[in-house]
């Protein structure tokens, strides 16, 4: 009876996933999205402490140490949620993503010293032992590969390749498959060894297989490991015939991987082409400011408000300065005013733009601009000449015209908001330091260009102000 009722809950989880899944599609139903999957996951959880039933009928033991860790875990990932800055949910992104490969690593760890207790070498069943390596495998990769994204957007860990980088990744996966291979195929003596090699061999090929990709690439390699976890929840999912966690992670992993793909297509260039053209790290060869042939021109608030208040159409374009100044805000702020003064306003939304898949979005989102405002990039590229006005907050490389026109470029390739386009631009940043890509940006030096120098929110604060003033 308690087995019954326990596989309609996980129907009804695995369901409740789909439809949260479906609802994120769309940004007015996100939260709820969220919620109801959520809810599944609570369900699936609950019935499976209290419901499960092994074959000799008997359920789970150890209450205090199952509902200790939900405990901890709650607490930890309901204070860091809370506490944690727009500019740091990328990196946090990442940790709680590596923690879910930890997790499936550790799942496959159990289960082979489980297996090893109650079988011999010999009599080991095959297709559960390949299960268990693949979880290892796929789990660790994971775990060790978001350690370092989170350590690289961090800014803990900087860019860094061996020499001949590449062809050793190559040659550390087909050592980890051969030897995969061999323990399941083969009769090794000591499987026991083996499995803790492939442990070690998976954890270094998941450092090794992000450190040397560059910060412009960072969105794509989240979003793949993100899949990577996925599919290793989904081996978990298999080694305890739990349907909910199969289709929880065959859901995480298909959705990663497609997501991946669209971003990938998205910035021109094949996944391939990423994970092994370290992209946006060495800026060898790229132009410099001395070669752009032109100067940097300055404006003053006042300037900007008044240009910003008799212009027809304004388009906003955000970048990761936007996050780091906590700005979002006092940008929606300007955005009202300018509609009240019957200026066209739009947001352009770069897919790449920030740190991780969609970090404008929730930012704008968070300071309850209106979706319909928010634009893709191809479809605001063809509005840029008729903007009056491009404001660009905080970007940098997703405007970099060197994406087109310089084939030396570490970008050269990867699609760009074309605000060179608009009668006027105005970038708004700190200093003339370089993005994340680390390369100089020849926008800043275009004769329709204008540098307003100043802390985002303060800056946007005082054209308020002006705006209001006028």
């Amino acid at each position: 009876m308690n087995s019954d009722i326990l596989q309609l809950i996980y129907l009804v989880g695995s369901v409740s996933f789909m439809i949260g899944l479906k609802m994120l599609s769309k940004p007015d139903s996100a939260r709820k999205g969220n919620l109801v999957a959520a809810f599944g996951m609570t369900l699936a959880i609950f019935g499976t402490i209290f419901l499960y039933e092994n074959e000799a009928g008997e359920g789970l033991h150890n209450f205090w140490w199952i509902f200790g860790g939900l405990v901890i875990g709650s607490i930890l990932g309901t204070l860091s949620a809370k506490r944690v800055k727009m500019t740091q949910m990328p990196e946090m992104v990442s940790l709680f993503n590596g923690m879910g490969g930890a997790c499936a690593m550790l799942i496959s760890a159990v289960e082979f010293t489980h297996m090893s207790h109650d079988s011999s070498i010999e009599s080991m069943p095959q297709g559960e032992l390949l299960i268990i390596l693949l979880g290892l495998i796929i789990g660790s990769v994971s775990f060790a590969g978001s350690m370092v994204a989170w350590g690289k957007l961090s800014g803990k860990v900087g860019d860094k390749s061996l020499k001949l980088q590449q062809l050793v990744n190559i040659g550390l996966l087909v050592l980890i498959l051969g030897v995969t291979i061999y323990s399941v195929a083969g009769t090794p003596n000591d499987l026991t060894t083996y499995f803790y090699v492939i442990w070690a061999l998976s954890l270094l090929y998941g450092i090794l297989f992000v450190m040397p990709i560059g910060g412009a690439d960072m969105p794509v390699v989240i979003s793949l490991l993100n899949s990577f976890t996925g599919v290793a929840a989904a081996m978990g999912g298999f080694l305890y015939d739990n349907k909910v966690m199969l289709v929880g992670g065959i859901l995480v992993g298909s959705a990663g991987t497609l997501l991946t793909i669209v971003m990938c297509k998205a910035m021109n260039r094949s996944l391939v082409n990423v994970l092994i053209g370290n992209f946006g790290g060495s800026s060898t060869g790229a132009a410099t400011s001395e070669s752009f042939g032109g100067s940097i021109r300055e404006i003053n608030v006042s300037d900007t408000a008044i240009l910003l208040k008799y212009a027809s159409k304004v388009v906003i374009v955000p970048g990761y300065g936007l996050a780091v100044a906590q700005a979002q805000h006092v940008c929606h702020e300007l955005e009202d005013i300018l509609e009240k003064e019957g200026v066209s306003v739009k947001y352009a939304i770069h897919p790449v733009a920030g740190r991780m898949p969609g970090h404008m979005n929730v930012l704008l989102a968070e300071s309850n601009v209106s979706y319909d405002k928010l634009v893709e990039m191809e479809n605001i590229n063809p509005e840029f000449s008729t903007t009056d006005v491009v404001l660009v907050v905080g970007a940098n490389d997703v405007v970099n015209p060197a994406a087109k026109n310089d084939p030396n470029s570490p970008i050269y390739g990867m699609p760009i908001l074309e605000v060179e386009n608009a009668k006027n631009i105005i970038i708004m940043k700190r200093s003339m330091k370089a993005g994340y890509a680390g390369i100089e940006n020849e926008l800043f030096y275009q004769p329709k260009s204008s540098m307003l120098f100043g802390d985002a929110k303060a800056t946007l604060t005082k054209l308020v102000s002006e705006v209001k003033a006028l």
